[in-house]
Parts: structure tokens; C-alpha cells; sequence
């Protein structure tokens, strides 16, 4: 990283948290422990942060509150808890998540924001060791053919995340498979990377034996604690049991969050990055 100019050291240091040496790592692995291949794929991380600000996307809230609330209505994703390894519990409800209350732009903000805030908050140093990535349970209740209709953003989804997020999920969990999920698998599976490919599990029903073993009842997403149950906005207990909703202390520190980067902006304050961010 000695040849490249400030600003890409900077953002660099964006990436990294204090930890290059473990980043460098991740980007060797993907690409096979390839050397010349790693240090181009690092480059052009780098240049598309630059290209696309994303150093300051965690100051750039979607507004009003109203079309940030329709993001998050039809965008099913939020964070349940913690493994009991403390790797944070990303839910993600693809069989209902609609995607269309707001542009393909919103939903490609929010996920970068998603996470940026992941890596700079949410991922923390616990019991001496770096936590670096995370677990992800796809609830595809719901999933029907038309789904497939949305494969162009959810292609680009995937690019950003496999291009400029490496190695930053241990498993996928998939739940609640319908019968229709093998055909949409399907057309999906050719669009994966081999090595996320290798990290899919299906599990039976809601999975909840199987992820308890991992994690804590608290932790499981909603959809998880009972078969039958499958991720909706308006599930039982209200919002504020239901990660995917705005009303979840997940989503409510992370908006606040993004609105104090943005003042700080404003005022010409530094940036300030917190880690170790903790909710229930």
C-alpha cells in the first residue's frame, strides 16, 4: 500500500479498523491466495469507495423518515443479536422483502450503509479476539416466482458485497424454504461465487434446534422460533421485537447514528467512528 496516494491510504484506514494485516487476509483468500490478484481486487475496492463516497455514506441519511421507513418496510434486514461466539446475527427476510416502495438507489444506500455500520459499529474486539464477520439467516417465507423480477438489484447487491466486502460472512442460513425455492435456487446458484456457495446451509423448517445450537433463544430472529412463523413487518409483540423494523433498537441506533454523522458534517466536525455498539 506504499505506492498508492492519500487518498486511497485513508480510505484504506477506513477499511481496515486498525487491522491490515487481517484485511489484506481476506482479500488473499478470495481470490485464492493470489497475490497480484488480491492487491487488484484491494485497488479497485478502494477506487470504487472513492468513486461513490463511501467514507461518508454513514452521513447520508435517506429522507424524509417516511421513505426511510418504506425502505425498511419492503428491505427486510436487521440484526437479532449475537452467536455465542459474538458474531453479530444478520436476519434477512428474502421471500417477502418487495423492494418496491422506494428506487433501486435507496435500496442499494441502505444496504452499503448496512454495511458500513456493520463493520464500523457492530463488529467488535470481544475476549481478546477480533470479530470480523458476522452469520446471516434468509428467511424465504413467502417466496414466490415473481421474486425473480428483482434479480437485477439483487445481482448488484451481491457484486458490492462479494467485490468489496470479501469474507465478511462465516454462514448462510437458509429457513423456511418453500417448495418453489429449488427452482428459484435454481436461477440463482450461477450468479454465486464458489465460496459462498460453500458457506450455504439449508436447514429444516425455521432451523431453530439447529441455530440454538450457535446461539442463544434471544438471538434468534423472530422467524426462527417457531415453524410457521416466517419474517413479517408485523409479526407478534409488535415492532420493536421484530428486527426488521424501524422500531428495533438495531434500526433506531442505526438511523440515530447516520443523523449524527450527518450534523457533524454540517458543522464541519470530524467524523466520528464508535465502535462496540450493543442493543437487546
Amino acid at each position: 500500500m506504499e505506492n498508492v496516494d492519500e487518498r486511497m491510504k485513508g480510505t484504506f484506514q477506513n477499511v481496515h479498523h486498525g487491522y491490515p494485516t487481517e484485511t489484506l487476509v481476506r482479500f488473499l483468500k478470495v481470490r485464492d491466495w493470489n497475490v497480484h490478484k488480491a492487491h487488484e481486487m484491494l485497488i479497485d475496492c478502494l477506487q470504487w469507495r472513492i468513486q461513490n463516497e463511501i467514507d461518508n455514506i454513514l452521513a447520508k441519511p435517506i429522507m424524509p423518515t417516511d421513505l426511510y421507513r418504506a425502505v425498511r418496510d419492503s428491505q427486510l434486514l436487521g440484526c437479532s443479536g449475537y452467536s455465542k461466539e459474538g458474531l453479530p446475527v444478520i436476519a434477512i427476510g428474502v421471500g417477502l422483502s418487495t423492494y418496491d416502495k422506494a428506487s433501486v438507489n435507496y435500496y442499494v444506500q441502505s444496504h452499503i450503509q448496512m454495511n458500513e455500520y456493520r463493520d464500523h459499529v457492530v463488529l467488535v474486539k470481544k475476549s481478546g479476539r477480533l470479530i470480523s464477520t458476522c452469520l446471516k439467516v434468509l428467511d424465504m417465507a413467502g417466496l414466490k416466482f415473481s421474486a425473480l423480477n428483482q434479480i437485477k438489484l439483487l445481482t448488484t447487491i451481491s457484486t458490492i458485497d462479494d467485490l468489496n466486502y470479501p469474507e465478511k460472512t462465516e454462514t448462510y442460513y437458509i429457513v423456511n424454504a418453500p417448495y418453489i425455492f429449488s427452482a428459484c435456487w435454481k436461477a440463482v446458484r450461477p450468479l454465486l461465487q464458489e465460496r459462498t456457495k460453500r458457506k450455504i446451509q439449508v436447514l429444516q423448517g425455521c432451523g431453530r434446534d439447529e441455530l440454538l445450537k450457535i446461539m442463544d433463544y434471544s438471538s434468534l430472529p423472530l422467524f426462527c422460533r417457531k415453524e410457521g412463523s416466517g419474517s413479517s413487518y408485523h409479526s407478534s409483540n409488535g415492532t420493536t421485537d421484530n428486527c426488521f423494523s424501524l422500531d428495533h433498537t438495531f434500526h433506531q441506533q442505526l438511523y440515530n447514528y447516520i443523523k449524527q454523522q450527518a450534523t457533524l458534517i454540517e458543522t464541519g466536525l470530524p467524523i466520528k467512528r464508535v465502535s462496540s455498539c450493543r442493543f437487546s
